[in-house]
C-alpha cells in the first residue's frame, strides 16, 4: 500500500530571492518574515493553499521554463487584473473558457503564473 502524499509546498528557484519574495508577497498576499534559513525563504499562503519556498538558483539553472505554471484561484479576474495593474503588474488578455476566465503573467524569474476563476464556475454550465 502506498503512503499518502499531500502537496503543501512549491519551491521556486530565483536569481534574486528578495525580489521574488517581494513579488509574491505584494501581488498575491503571501506572508513572510523574509529571513533566509537554510538557503530558503518561506512564503505562507495567508488565505490557505500551498506555501512557497524561494531558493537561490544556481547560475547553471535555466529559469522560466513552461514545464510548471502556478495557478491562483481568483473569483473576479477583471477586478484582480485591474488592481494588479494599478500596482505595476501587467497580465495578458483575459481569456474566456468553459464557464470561467483566466489571465497570465510572469514573475521576476520569468516563471509562468495564471489567475483563474475555474474553481468558482457554476458546474451546471460545464
Amino acid at each position: 500500500m502506498t503512503m499518502p502524499a499531500v502537496l503543501t509546498t512549491i519551491i521556486i528557484y530565483a536569481r534574486n530571492i528578495h525580489k521574488t519574495v517581494a513579488f509574491y508577497s505584494h501581488y498575491f498576499g503571501f506572508e513572510t518574515t523574509g529571513a533566509i534559513t537554510e538557503g530558503l525563504v518561506e512564503l505562507k499562503a495567508s488565505q490557505g493553499g500551498i506555501n512557497i519556498l524561494v531558493h537561490q538558483a544556481a547560475k547553471s539553472v535555466k529559469l522560466g521554463q513552461a514545464g510548471v505554471k502556478l495557478s491562483f484561484d481568483v473569483e473576479d479576474i477583471a477586478a484582480f487584473v485591474l488592481a494588479a495593474q494599478a500596482q505595476g503588474l501587467a497580465f495578458g488578455t483575459i481569456h474566456q473558457a468553459n464557464g470561467y476566465q483566466f489571465a497570465n503573467t510572469k514573475d521576476p524569474d520569468n516563471n509562468s503564473i495564471s489567475i483563474s476563476s475555474r474553481a468558482f464556475r457554476n458546474n451546471s454550465t460545464v
